[in-house]
């Protein structure tokens, strides 16, 4: 659990500085992004309504060549395994954890510890719940393999290749589109 500035600032805040040095494209959202763990105390906690940190993951499998995507039971799109970070500021831990809940897979590894991809995206009010903010922070993780268990989170899970991305392009948001471009051989 994250307590004290120091905890919630130290390792999130060296990387996104990092990331914003590397990641010219996304350098606002990250920079955004930091503004808003430095500044508010409880962040990593969806309690704070307006929105608040969300880790995901960018699983491949074994081979490299396709990401497990999800059909959000609640959202009813397709999007990358993720979720709250529940009070944990180890995003990479939140992460992995989401990863192997949403699809049954247990091994899961990062392919770095770095930063992937981040988003900040407009979560829709429902029933007993208010429109807020996800700041989400993204890792590239890889499956031992593709076997999967769809969880109470998700309709569906497909493992999509690169031309899953190209045809199904109508069917996923522009972030999700924008981190299959980041992989050779899923970029579609």
């Amino acid at each position: 659990m994250c307590s004290g500035l120091y905890d919630r600032t130290g390792d999130l805040v060296k990387k996104l500085e990092r990331y914003c040095r590397e990641k010219h494209a996304r350098k606002a959202a990250a920079a955004q992004i930091l503004a808003f763990v430095k500044s508010t105390e409880n962040c990593f906690e969806r309690t704070h309504t307006a929105g608040h940190i969300t880790g995901s993951a960018w699983l491949l499998n074994p081979t490299g060549d396709k990401a497990l995507m999800s059909l959000h039971r609640k959202l009813k799109r397709w999007v990358q395994p993720g979720g709250h970070a529940d009070g944990q500021c180890d995003t990479l831990s939140v992460a992995l954890r989401e990863a192997e809940e949403e699809s049954g897979i247990s091994g899961i590894s990062p392919i770095s510890e770095d930063i992937f991809d981040i988003d900040i995206h407009l979560i829709p009010a429902r029933p007993g719940e208010e429109a807020h903010y996800h700041y989400d922070i993204r890792y590239l993780l890889r499956a031992p393999h593709e076997n999967v268990v769809i969880s109470d989170e998700s309709d569906a899970l497909e493992w999509w290749s690169a031309a899953d991305f190209a045809a199904r392009r109508e069917e996923t948001d522009e972030a999700v589109l924008r981190m299959a471009a980041l992989i050779p051989g899923i970029k579609g």
